[in-house]
């Protein structure tokens, strides 16, 4: 049985994010799978979302992720989550600086046989680490 777009949503959040579980990013992203950033498209399917997830995770080991579903479709859902974790690692060129970070994601994902096949997303979390290395 194939989920609905807003519960393939949560439940890859949850596994990926929260749950660390990067092998499960198979059971949601097609193999085809592209997001669509404000400066640049992440390409791989599955093992781009592990490598991605795994950056992430190492850098905010405490991430915490509440998903808000704003519209779904037959094959695209809208939503945003809001990420919350301890900055302990490098991510995106910010070095670690023991701040709790809060963000914001807004995400269009088209879904294809169930799986996540493109996302458009845009995020505020440079602009957070910015602000949490300027202290």
């Amino acid at each position: 049985m194939t989920r609905l777009p807003a519960e393939t949503i949560r439940s890859a959040n949850a596994a990926l994010l929260v749950d660390g579980d990067v092998e499960a990013a198979g059971e949601f992203f097609a193999s085809d799978f592209v997001a669509h950033f404000t400066d640049q498209d992440l390409r791989g399917g599955p093992d781009a979302i592990r490598r991605l997830v795994g950056r992430l995770r190492r850098a905010f080991p405490d991430l915490q992720v509440e998903v808000q579903v704003l519209a779904e479709g037959a094959d695209r859902v809208a939503w945003q989550r809001t990420l919350t974790g301890t900055h302990a690692g490098d991510f995106m060129g910010f070095p670690a600086t023991g701040e709790r970070i809060v963000w914001r994601d807004m995400v269009t994902s088209r879904l294809r046989d169930g799986l996540i096949v493109e996302d458009w997303s845009i995020s505020d979390l440079a602009e957070r680490l910015l602000l949490a290395r300027k202290g």
